[in-house]
């Protein structure tokens, strides 16, 4: 079925964001409302291609290249019938329906395609979320952040540079140390601390003299009392664990005060030597939300009711990161997590099919399934709930088994099994005739 096909009369869904949660949703309703004609589905995302968010901190290590595990919009909506249009949302107008999109420029700042407006019926925000800094001075100034593909790729970028100045100084002469810190010991901090040691070892065996593992000073600081505070402290036991082994220094129980070119001012008067910093404790949604007229929290975002749809507008929904959605009658509000974001978007897709057929909508109850943490190739740890299992304590491999599956369902929900078991296979040749490490 072409696009052309589709009647003008149908009710158009946009989704605005095209991160995990949103491309599930835009890919399943068009394959089935889109494919049958009952509704045109229109996806808007700031970028051409998609890269699952929970693999950013291996873009920034090296281990991943994101060139080989992205996916192009554009394809995946020509496959799967619904349409993609690259913009940046700015704007709302709830009475004419619409979003207005930001103009895009190239490199140089030449336009390319005008500030424009699209009607839609139903409007579904799907942005994510942006790191938190809380405001803390000089944060923003002199961190690296990890919420995009190329604030990755620009950390990757400054770490192999280090790298670099350090192997030119020859196996002869005495090497220079690389300090650096992350801020928030969370899954993503957890996560990029243990994935860069891993990369420090690949360079090595890839001839990087002057550099040993032991010349890479990782700092991980975290305010809580200890490390991934979001989670059982069962977990965070055995990854503290691990962490130490490698050689991170784990820093609990004291906040960053202030942050310079060269150094974390810890609250508790402790100065840390940071060439590199990443910041990578809190979240908040995207600031264009505060200006849409929509209600939102503290953190902006956008408060919704259970069936998702905003407090202010019943054609207006939001899920993932960029809403605050209740739990239940306690005041508890859903947990910015990947799981969360999956199921909503599972609700969502309910909710439309029953909205297109004049069904009242359902409302959206959390499931908590457990959490698992990658430790690069070292180890994983995590803990599995199931209506069967109760709660099962992960670690090692299998562990490591069950955080891999992870992304391979989510590149089945977009590509189907029989094309996600050819990247299987795929990426299974690639490692025996690529570096394991990016290099460039």
């Amino acid at each position: 079925m072409s696009h052309a096909q589709v009647s003008s009369a149908a009710p158009h869904i946009v989704v605005v964001g095209g991160g995990a949660g949103g491309l599930e949703l835009v890919t399943r309703l068009g394959r089935s409302v889109g494919r049958k004609q009952k509704a045109r589905i229109t996806l808007i995302d700031a970028n051409m291609t998609h890269i699952w968010k929970p693999l950013l901190h291996e873009v920034a290590a090296g281990s991943l290249n994101s060139t080989e595990d992205e996916l192009n919009y554009v394809a995946q909506a020509k496959w799967n019938h619904f349409y993609f249009q690259l913009g940046r949302m700015c704007g709302l107008d709830r009475t004419q329906k619409s979003i207005q999109l930001e103009p895009i420029a190239d490199e140089q700042g030449v336009e390319l395609i005008p500030a424009r407006s699209i009607s839609y019926d139903y409007l579904v925000i799907a942005v994510g979320s942006t790191t938190n800094d809380f405001n803390t001075p000089g944060a923003s100034e002199h961190c690296l952040f990890l919420d995009t593909r190329a604030q990755a790729e620009r950390f990757h970028r400054r770490l192999l540079n280090q790298y670099m100045k350090a192997h030119a100084r020859g196996a002869d002469m005495t090497p220079e140390k690389i300090n650096l810190a992350i801020i928030g010991a969370g899954a993503t901090g957890v996560e990029l601390a243990a994935e860069l040691h891993h990369a420090a070892r690949l360079l090595r065996t890839y001839g990087m003299a002057g550099m040993t593992p032991e010349d890479l000073n990782i700092h991980l600081i975290e305010a809580s009392e200890r490390v991934l505070p979001a989670l059982p402290e069962r977990i965070s036991g055995p990854v503290t664990k691990v962490l130490n082994d490698l050689g991170v220094r784990v820093i609990t129980g004291s906040p960053v005060a202030e942050i310079t070119a060269d150094t974390l001012i810890l609250r508790n008067g402790e100065r840390i030597p940071a060439s590199l910093k990443v910041w990578a404790a809190g979240i908040r949604g995207p600031a264009f939300l505060g200006s849409l007229g929509l209600s939102i929290n503290r953190i902006q975002q956008i408060h919704v009711q259970r069936t998702l749809q905003s407090i202010d507008d019943p054609a207006i929904f939001a899920f993932g990161d960029c809403a605050a959605c209740p739990m239940d009658d306690s005041g508890n509000m859903v947990p910015p997590r990947a799981q969360a974001a999956h199921q909503q978007a599972n609700l969502l897709f309910k909710n439309f099919k029953r909205l297109l057929s004049d069904k009242p909508l359902l409302e959206f109850e959390y499931r908590d399934y457990g959490s698992l943490i990658s430790l690069s190739s070292f180890s994983a740890v995590g803990n599995l709930m199931g209506n069967l299992t109760g709660s099962v304590m992960l670690e090692g491999k299998l562990a490591r088994m069950f955080y891999v599956s992870l992304y391979r369902l989510h590149q089945m929900a977009l590509y189907g099994l029989p094309r996600t078991i050819l990247l299987m296979l795929s990426d299974r040749i690639g490692r025996s005739t690529e570096p394991r490490l990016k290099l460039h």
